[in-house]
């Protein structure tokens, strides 16, 4: 029995999933330390990054929180608003593609 095996020029190149950027949107009302707790808590950030991603959504008016698959960043989002909105908070969050 003779087997055929693929050349490395007919190997199918998978593409890798497109990343997603969850970005967060500056406001003159959410207090910067409940920003760096949303970083710490829902994007795992340490405290020294956490400062420093909230320090560029303060100074350049939004900064990228994570770079994810769509579903995670989406699911991201959807935390970061909705634990925003419980503490009587305006931050926003959005998808962008990286």
């Amino acid at each position: 029995m003779h087997q055929s095996y693929q050349s490395q020029e007919e190997v199918v190149k998978l593409k890798a999933p497109n990343k997603y950027n969850v970005v967060l949107i500056n406001d003159d009302a959410t207090p910067m330390e409940f920003v760096i707790q949303i970083l710490m808590i829902i994007f795992t950030r340490t405290s020294e990054d956490a400062e420093a991603i909230m320090m560029e959504v303060h100074e350049k008016g939004k900064g990228v929180a994570g770079t994810y698959s769509y579903e995670i960043a989406e699911q991201k989002v959807h935390e970061t608003i909705s634990q925003a909105r419980s503490a009587g908070y305006p931050l926003d969050a959005i998808v962008e593609e990286a």
